[in-house]
């Protein structure tokens, strides 16, 4: 495990208590059992959904883009319940981030696929574990790490407060957490052998990122897969979470991306998508509509939100 980062004087200034109120908030509600988490959790993301008028259109609207099949009724059902999933998100968040062990062990977790982990490891080889941007994802890459050793990547936080406090809690359970501008440590650490997840599943922009289909969509995607793969030799796995109706979690990781990474970088990142929008046909309400994922448009097209 890494060093956790030494505790910097300038958050003790008056600036910063209200971000330590919702620090000492979020770790009182982690005493109340898992279960009632994620119950208060869905209630309060359906108390304020009248609120959030913007957010609720980003979710409609990715809907109607994703699922045109769906009837207007189904797609209205889908979209209150992924406005309750904005709820429980901040309720498993708080379980991901500052749960203890114990009540961790409480919960009933099922993992498949751990073969495939085994076998990229008797290659000596690393592996990327490829997700998406779910409610849960971060209690997921908690629970998965109960099993083996994993490093992550993340975006750093606005608030100097809740950067801290996370990262200080990520480090609790992960080997180290790399940023998005520390490719060149990733690899590394992909080269030694090493395991990380993340999700590239939000909207990007600039010269590392390609359009690539998403849902039948062109969606700017960044292109991090593919070369993190080519530059350290790493395995890609898509890895699969979600919430059962019991309250449970099923967490599976599938096989290796055959022949990956190939020569097109489009292709390549049209596979990623593509695995990423199966793990969504899963379990819809749980994935986070609420992100403008078809926000940067190709050249000529219109916007859609």
């Amino acid at each position: 495990m890494s060093v956790p980062p030494p505790f910097p004087r300038k958050l003790l200034a008056p600036r910063q208590w209200l971000a330590w109120l919702g620090i000492g908030f979020i770790r009182a509600i982690v005493w109340l059992p898992a279960r009632w988490i994620i119950a208060l959790g869905a209630a309060f993301g359906a108390a304020i959904s009248p609120l959030l008028r913007a957010r609720r259109h980003v979710i409609a609207r990715n809907l109607e883009l994703c699922f045109p099949e769906l009837g207007r009724a189904e797609r209205e059902t889908l979209r209150r319940e992924a406005t309750r999933e904005m709820g429980r998100m901040l309720g498993e968040f708080a379980l991901g981030w500052f749960a203890s062990d114990a009540k961790l062990a409480k919960l009933h977790v099922k993992i498949d696929g751990l073969e495939h982990l085994e076998a990229a490891r008797a290659q000596r080889r690393g592996v990327l574990l490829v997700g998406g941007h779910f409610s849960h994802l971060e209690l997921c890459a908690r629970l998965i790490s109960r099993r083996l050793r994993i490093a992550g990547m993340y975006r750093r936080m606005d608030s100097d407060v809740f950067e801290y406090m996370v990262l200080r809690a990520r480090l609790r359970y992960a080997d180290i957490m790399f940023d998005k501008e520390q490719l060149r440590s990733t690899v590394k650490y992909l080269k030694r052998g090493g395991t990380v997840w993340y999700a590239p599943d939000q909207d990007m922009r600039g010269k590392d990122s390609v359009f690539a289909p998403f849902f039948g969509i062109p969606a700017s995607t960044i292109t991090a897969t593919h070369h993190l793969a080519r530059l350290s030799g790493a395995s890609v796995m898509p890895f699969f979470h979600r919430r059962t109706p019991e309250g449970g979690y099923a967490l599976r990781l599938e096989a290796p991306l055959d022949h990956f990474p190939g020569d097109d970088v489009v292709a390549d990142t049209t596979r990623v998508n593509a695995a990423v929008e199966r793990m969504v046909r899963e379990a819809p309400a749980q994935y986070l509509w609420a992100h403008k994922r078809f926000k940067t448009r190709p050249e000529g097209m219109p916007p859609v939100y």
